[in-house]
């Protein structure tokens, strides 16, 4: 078969649902691109032949459509949840609907995405609406599902793939539950206590971002959170662990034969109960009861099915199999003693593989029933998110199915050392395999024009951007100290009893030159297994990396002549190195190869790394795609705009430029990208736009408007009611149970005949509040209080004129927060249609951050840029979305003397908010420009327009006749102007002009002669 070769994968905006996908025929994938999401489907494992010799042994990876089964489960939810989305969010709490809207926004600074935000969608949809509409059959699958495997927990699976995002969801998860609870403490849907396990230390560190007190945590650095509800993060329990706190401790050293006389059999009075390791472990939560457990790289942790179907295994794989069924007993039999002792409502499981494997008792590479979303690793290489993977297709050898490089292991393994042998044969010079010492050679050979493109670019060195990784993945000790003295080198005995260093065959990766060790290593061993349980390190491991370790214990005395280096342990000192790699400024920084004596682990995730070898057995997909897993997080994150050309038709997304990761050894078979025969394409030319320091009196500020208001002066007021004050009530968006929410104290829940109890006048009341503190403010900002009584009885007025309560409705539902401020909205219409002469235009500014600035400017790029003057803008650059006209405007400012500052508005955050056929809009004007006009300074907003639509015609109005008057009515952001600009050539004359009185503008003349 021969086949399809897919030069460009990238074919949807990460932003967005996916819209496109390549289709999969009876062969395997296709370049055949059809416009619709793929529906969630997995893998089918078809078991390897038995065959006497192994060197018959035939591996079928091959991705074809009659080995894809769809989960149904999955696209039934993700198909109720496109419904709901569409319907903008019916039927949850007004916090839960403030964060989605947060989160979806298309303006953030921070987009988030698709995929992260379709993941919270589906736990909100199942805890906060299934059951009011119809889906309690969600729920109750996901029950029925759990007592079958996890009969005393009731878990909830998003499948997201390898840098997707998956920590980013875990930090929404604990927004939704924490700010929900703190609002309602009686909803007992949601906990403000958490729980977070990890399989290892890595990723356990690595969580330490979702720590509201740490200096980097997510909300923050990723704008998870409105700025005024921040703060309230800081009440949320939190313990993040891994797994292995759930193991029982001794609580009283003794000799194993004493053990064996008090025991007797029975419970030991040394070690701890379960109820003893829950405190223990979940101590830093205090008297918290029915904590929300996350589980990070959730596929570690299941229950062992007790059906086995007596499924053989022999040799390593029983081994394995054994170890893994350890840690996941260990790791749920802890989450369940947390539950009998403190309480646990859900768990929330998250991976990348959340599929059974071979040993637990169910068959291998079965999706846990539990799953709710899915969104698969070919989703994310079709979205750009990750790295492609990069596998060879073909090679001249013609021997066996697949490429010799591809499926290298039974080629190899009758000839490599086998574990807990002796390990002489490895301190001799390494004799590796032909295929594997012809892999390393090839793969080595690509990486070297990697290197090269690195050393080359001199942004790269700059901006300390370290070098690119190259990982070699082995299946034992022996093996991989073989590997290492082949790559870094190794000390050569001689007769005389002395040795010599003999270097690697790989120059660049190599760890001793010129007859002595480098004083910084090249490349580094690890036993990433032992690293991760805390586990002190074997002997056996001990001795071979000896020298490895003392190196990095010179170079951390040089980095930290302060610190007492012998206080560190050989783990700690590794740990630090291998957690590093490919991090600036950090011990790790210049690695440029890990020798890895098992699977890396998840969690180590380094950028940076380009090329991945594989020298042990991979028996299902799901352990290929766990070890490729760990090179496919990108290095760089600048959008540009992309275009396809499709079916007749062109469609244009924001996305990613693609890269790489070339794979030796995994065979691996998803998108058959082109192979490594070709030089690699140089990385986009990335550039960082930043607000400069040096540049600070160049900055600018201008108020965040999320609206407009009348300022009536009036002390009499009226209303007038006409049909545009109707409001209708309807039981089509309002649930059952619903949240209120009072201008001062807690927020409660009542059914709909607790709220029909109310009194009317409560009704008036409620709204003429609003109406008073809305809109009704002096010049100060204080409101108006003697207005109330009038305000009151224009309210009453209108609940009896204006208010329509169809079936099963009463007016009582205009307590509630959302329909009050509508109420509210229609009140003050009223009353602003009978004062037209008395009414002053305001802006309604944004609620704790009223106020924006060019410093929180920073991002890359891969667009065009102008490199700005240092005292005309406190950007370092424009950034351009078109070829010339923004380089060209940018340079008729900077030679324009009464021209103060500028700034393009690019990642500013400057929004001026519109409407266009009902809906409400954001429009995003190009340049803030501040002009000198005599005595005062102006600030100029300037549009550089092209061919005339309708929606811009709707924001060039309102930016004149309602931005400008309201900012500038306000007074306390200085004087604001704005001019729409047809010719970028003629920027200088046109601003000029307008400035001197010229109407080529419909706010008019400034200035007179």
């Amino acid at each position: 078969m021969k086949q399809a070769v897919i030069e460009n994968p990238v074919i949807n905006s990460p932003f967005k649902e996916p819209a496109r996908h390549f289709r999969f025929s009876e062969e395997g994938i296709t370049d055949e691109i059809i416009e619709s999401r793929r529906i969630s489907s997995y893998f089918v494992p078809i078991p390897q032949p038995r065959k006497k010799n192994p060197k018959q042994l035939a591996f079928d990876t091959e991705w074809t459509a009659d080995r894809l089964e769809e989960n149904k489960f999955i696209n039934r939810v993700r198909e109720r949840v496109s419904i709901w989305r569409l319907g903008k969010y019916q039927g949850v709490t007004n916090v839960t609907r403030r964060l989605l809207e947060y989160w979806a926004n298309p303006q953030r600074e921070h987009r988030l995405f698709f995929c992260q935000i379709e993941a919270m969608e589906t736990a909100i949809y199942i805890t906060e609406v299934a059951g009011k509409y119809g889906d309690a059959w969600i729920e109750n699958s996901l029950r029925e599902a759990n007592q079958e495997a996890n009969p005393l927990l009731f878990r909830m699976a998003f499948k997201m793939a390898t840098g997707s995002g998956k920590t980013l969801v875990i930090a929404m998860l604990i927004v939704w539950q924490t700010l929900n609870k703190l609002a309602n403490p009686q909803d007992n849907r949601f906990s403000d206590a958490f729980l977070i396990c990890t399989p290892g230390i890595t990723i356990r560190d690595r969580l330490r971002v979702l720590l509201p007190s740490d200096p980097n945590n997510y909300y923050r650095q990723h704008d998870l959170v409105p700025v005024d509800l921040l703060p309230e993060l800081g009440k949320a329990k939190m313990v993040i662990t891994n797994f292995h706190a759930f193991m029982l401790h001794e609580r009283t050293p003794a000799g194993r034969l004493t053990k064996d006389i008090l025991t007797a059999g029975g419970e030991s009075p040394f070690t701890e109960t379960p109820d003893q390791m829950v405190r223990r472990a979940c101590r830093e939560l205090g008297n918290k009861k029915n904590i929300v457990v996350i589980n990070d790289e959730a596929h570690h942790c299941y229950r062992h099915k007790l059906e086995d179907g007596n499924e053989k295994l022999s040799g390593d794989e029983r081994k394995e199999a054994e170890k893994r069924e350890e840690q996941a007993r260990i790791w749920i039999s802890g989450l369940e003693a947390v539950k009998n002792k403190i309480g646990v409502k859900v768990v929330y499981d998250l991976s990348a593989t959340p599929f059974f494997l071979r040993g637990s008792g169910y068959p291998e590479g079965t999706l846990f029933p539990w799953v709710v979303s899915d969104f698969s690793l070919i989703d994310a290489i079709e979205a750009g998110i990750v790295k492609v993977p990069r596998v060879p297709v073909s090679d001249d050898s013609m021997t066996g199915e697949l490429p010799t490089y591809r499926d290298i292991w039974p080629r190899i393994r009758e000839h490599l050392p086998k574990k807990g042998r002796k390990n002489e044969a490895v301190e001799e010079e390494p004799k590796l395999p032909v295929e594997l010492e012809g892999a390393l050679q090839s793969l080595y050979a690509n990486y070297a024009r990697y290197y090269a493109m690195w050393e080359q670019d001199g942004d790269a060195l700059t901006k300390g951007l370290t070098p690119p990784v190259f990982i070699v993945v082995c299946n034992n000790t022996n093996v991989s100290r073989m590997v290492y003295n082949y790559i870094a080198g190794w000390q050569k005995p001689l007769p005389d009893g002395t040795s010599v260093l003999v270097p690697g065959k790989l120059p660049l990766l190599t760890n001793n030159n010129g007859g002595a060790w480098l004083p910084r290593p090249n490349t580094i061993l690890v036993d990433s297994e032992q690293l991760e349980s805390g586990e002190a390190l074997s002997d056996e491991f001990k001795k071979i990396a000896a020298t490895e370790i003392e190196r990095f214990k010179e170079e951390y005395q040089a980095r930290f002549p302060g610190r007492d280096v012998d206080s560190l342990t050989d783990e700690d000192l590794l740990r630090e190195v291998m957690n590093t790699v490919g991090k600036p400024g950090r011990l790790g920084e210049q690695i440029k190869c890990v020798v890895s004596v098992s699977m890396l682990t998840e969690g180590w995730d380094a950028s940076t790394v380009t090329h991945i070898l594989g020298v042990r057995a991979f028996g299902t997909q799901l352990l290929c795609e766990q070890v490729v897993g760990r090179g496919l997080r990108r290095m760089s994150h600048a959008v540009s705009r992309q275009r396809l050309e499709l079916n007749g038709h062109t469609v244009e997304f924001d996305s990613y430029e693609p890269e790489y990761a070339e794979v030796y050894g995994v065979p691996f078979s998803f998108i058959p990208c082109s192979g490594s025969n070709r030089d690699p394409k140089p990385p986009a030319r990335v550039t960082h736009v930043r607000a400069l320091e040096s540049r600070q009196m160049c900055e600018i500020t201008f108020p965040r408007v999320t609206g407009y208001r009348y300022d009536i002066q009036s002390e009499q007021l009226s209303a007038a009611f006409g049909k545009e004050a109707r409001m209708v009530l309807s039981t089509q968006n309002v649930p059952t149970t619903t949240e209120m929410a009072s201008i001062l104290g807690e927020s409660k829940l009542h059914t709909l005949y607790g709220l029909k109890e109310r009194r009317e006048q409560e009704i008036d009341f409620r709204l003429a509040s609003l109406v008073l503190e809305k809109f009704f403010r002096d010049d100060e900002g204080n409101s108006r209080p003697w207005l109330f009584p009038q305000l009151l009885k224009i309210a009453r007025q209108w609940r009896e004129s204006c208010v329509i309560c169809k079936d099963n409705t009463f007016s009582q539902m205009l307590l509630l927060t959302e329909l009050a401020h509508e109420a509210a909205e229609h009140i003050y219409r009223s009353i602003a249609a009978t004062h037209s002469e008395q009414k002053l235009l305001r802006p309604i500014l944004r609620p704790y951050d009223p106020i924006g600035s060019t410093r929180t400017v920073d991002f890359d790029t891969v667009l065009p840029t102008w490199t700005t003057d240092p005292a005309k803008c406190h950007v370092s650059h424009v950034v351009a979305d078109t070829g010339t006209w923004e380089q060209k405007v940018a340079q008729a400012l900077e030679e324009m003397p009464e021209m103060v500052c500028y700034v393009k508005n690019q990642n500013l955050g400057f929004l001026i908010p519109y409407t266009l056929n009902g809906e409400a809009h954001d429009y995003e004007p190009d340049f803030i420009v501040r002009i000198q006009t005599g005595s005062e300074t102006l600030n100029l907003i300037l549009e550089v327009s092209g061919r005339e639509k309708k929606e811009k015609a709707a924001k060039t109005a309102t930016a004149r006749n309602l931005w400008v008057p309201a900012v500038n009515n306000h007074g306390g952001f200085g004087k604001w102007a704005f001019l729409e600009v047809t010719d970028p050539w003629d920027v200088k004359n046109i601003i000029r002009g307008f400035l001197q009185g010229q109407r080529n503008d419909g706010v008019g003349p400034l200035l007179r002669d």
